[in-house]
């Protein structure tokens, strides 16, 4: 039942991604996820959690650039905000594993704990080919929260 309950999150998660970037050159790049990530951070610091998780959930965020949304989750993989799929707030996304078996999630927690910051490799839909592709995700950890933002390796 649990793995058929992350079969359906995983369908929802991919599904809600769907035409988040009309044309290929218009996605964000590393460089600019990292820095959509530290406007998260020093947003969190400056003016808390609330206010934070606001900004990133809310219509018309400043989080959310073309393909590139904010998300943060907690040690246990709770999630707390989405720039992009406002369904996920509230779900555990511990369990969650890309097409080859990867916990990706857990491995967003392990380097953000451990590292402080990095980058995390995994498959996952792509919205624009609507095909299963490489992405990687930036990661950090301030205290107890994972923020993190993808893009996808073309």
């Amino acid at each position: 039942m649990k793995k058929l309950a992350l079969l359906a999150l995983s369908v929802v998660l991919m599904a809600g991604m769907a035409g988040v970037c009309p044309a290929a050159d218009k996605r964000g790049t590393a460089d600019e996820a990292e820095k959509l990530v530290k406007k998260a951070v020093e947003m969190l610091k400056a003016k808390g959690k609330d206010a934070t998780f606001h900004e990133i959930n809310k219509d018309g965020s400043p989080f959310v650039d073309r393909d590139l949304y904010l998300f943060v989750i907690d040690t246990k993989g709770n999630t707390l905000a989405h720039g992009f799929n406002k369904k996920l707030i509230g779900k555990n996304m511990y369990e969650l594993r890309d097409p080859n078996g990867k916990f990706f999630i857990k491995e967003f927690i392990a380097l953000a704990q451990s590292k402080g910051k990095g980058w995390v490799d995994y498959k996952f839909t792509d919205p624009i080919t609507k095909k299963i592709e490489d992405k990687s995700t930036y990661v950090v950890g301030p205290g107890d929260l994972v923020i993190g933002c993808g893009i996808y390796k073309q």
